[in-house]
């Protein structure tokens, strides 16, 4: 018997260059040898025997697609999420929608085309090897830099009630406006789960595991943050601090760092005056209720009224009374108020159940895949969707200032709903390679 497992090419399963494996039985002696990978310490142990080493950033697979089941309670979590999200969607919105444009169905049906396209994204992208993100990383980070820079300077007008221009949409000239912060979400996970993959064995140190992904995370946020989109910023940086310790940075250094970032929060609460105006109005609504009812307490105040209202079991669907131009544009940060006057606190905790689930299964995916690359993208792309849910309705009930942030599925926006199924396309394409590695295991 020889002193190191050399395992026999049937067994071999390399994520780059996947073959499909040789078609014969499993024998005595490979029992006996993965036994003693798993018994001894100097031998290799059955996830070498599985999982050779890797080439990081390097797409070697000869094919684009993948092959596997795909894991259906996620996909069914989120069809049933996204339908739910189009009917309240149509449902908050009918009343705004015919008052401005004197189309009930305008909100409706526009969101219904950013679905269909969304969902044939998430069925397409489920079937690619999720290694062509991984080494295609440098040019979405790129493309993504190049567009939160870009729309500084090309930007459509929206303005904030203190005159502060928004530089949040980048209007294609005759077919739609897009928003490059929902893109960065994105492109920052796979971008941060390439290079932890690329320097894993150096992530405990301060060079590589601190200083140079969290410059990657503050360029971004930065960026963001110039756009006067706050709430953005604070979502990507959220996603990569996630990102950052779930890839290994020295738990040390990064709490001293995270503990730097918990300070200038502090010092930006103690000073508001350093933040723009429109930071600083939302700051003093949240603080003080009766501060300006007919503006920055608005939307705050309007919605505490729609979730009171709902009670145990809500108003029922359609009935909601808040909608009719209390809570302005109510399709959009503020459309889950709505969804408690209908159905009332129990179907609010329903839905919120349903993202807790979407969310934990997500992670359980990214615990069964055995590639760096794969599991932190999947991590970042559940912190994402996790948090802003989170926000959202701390957001609604008043607990953290109005902040802009949309909640997942439900409020309406072309470019983060299309995005937000595109990425969990990616979950189910990492979820085709686990389940296609678990049937693997079995057969070995």
């Amino acid at each position: 018997m020889p002193d190191k497992l050399t395992p026999p090419v049937h067994y071999r399963r390399d994520d780059d260059d996947f073959q499909k494996p040789a078609k014969r039985k499993r024998t005595r002696a490979d029992k006996k040898r993965i036994s003693r990978a798993q018994r001894t310490g100097s031998a290799q142990s059955e996830a070498t025997v599985l999982r050779p080493k890797k080439s990081f950033g390097k797409l070697n697979n000869k094919d684009i697609f993948t092959r596997g089941g795909m894991d259906i309670p996620l996909f069914a979590l989120t069809i049933i999420i996204l339908a739910i999200g189009l009917v309240m969607l149509f449902s908050a919105s009918y009343p705004y929608s015919y008052f401005k444009y004197d189309n009930s169905y305008k909100f409706f049906l526009k969101q219904l085309i950013f679905a269909v396209v969304g969902i044939a994204a998430m069925l397409f992208v489920s079937k690619i090897n999720y290694k062509i993100f991984q080494a295609t990383a440098k040019y979405w980070l790129g493309l993504t830099l190049f567009l939160l820079v870009l729309v500084l300077f090309y930007h459509t007008n929206v303005a904030t009630d203190e005159g502060e221009a928004f530089k949040r949409y980048i209007q294609i000239p005759g077919l739609f406006q897009f928003q490059p912060s929902d893109v960065a979400k994105f492109t920052l996970t796979i971008v941060l789960a390439s290079y932890i993959s690329t320097y894993h064995k150096w992530m405990s140190t301060m060079k590589y595991g601190i200083l140079y992904p969290a410059a990657i995370v503050a360029i971004y946020c930065i960026l963001i943050f110039a756009e006067n989109h706050m709430s953005g910023a604070i979502i990507v940086g959220v996603i990569g601090l996630t990102v950052m310790f779930a890839g290994g940075s020295n738990k040390k250094i990064f709490a001293i760092g995270l503990a730097l970032v918990v300070a200038a929060v502090l010092v930006v609460i103690l000073f508001p005056q350093i933040l723009p105006n429109y930071v600083q109005r939302k700051l003093v609504a949240f603080t003080d209720k009766d501060y300006d009812p007919l503006g920055a307490r608005w939307q705050t105040n309007n919605s505490l009224y729609a979730i009171g209202s709902g009670g145990l079991f809500g108003s029922g669907l359609g009935n909601s009374k808040q909608k009719y131009l209390y809570v302005s544009q109510p399709q959009n940060d503020f459309i889950f108020s709505i969804v408690c006057e209908e159905f009332g606190f129990v179907g609010a905790l329903v839905i919120i159940l349903l993202f807790a689930a979407l969310v934990i299964r997500g992670f359980y995916i990214a615990t069964k895949i055995k590639d760096s690359f794969a599991s932190l993208t999947v991590i970042g792309i559940m912190t994402q969707l996790g948090v802003q849910v989170a926000l959202n309705i701390l957001v609604i009930t008043d607990s953290i200032p109005n902040t802009g942030i949309s909640l997942p599925f439900f409020s309406y926006g072309g470019t983060a709903l299309v995005m937000q199924l595109f990425e969990i396309g990616v979950v189910l394409a990492v979820s085709r390679k686990a389940n296609l590695r678990k049937a693997d295991t079995e057969y070995v």
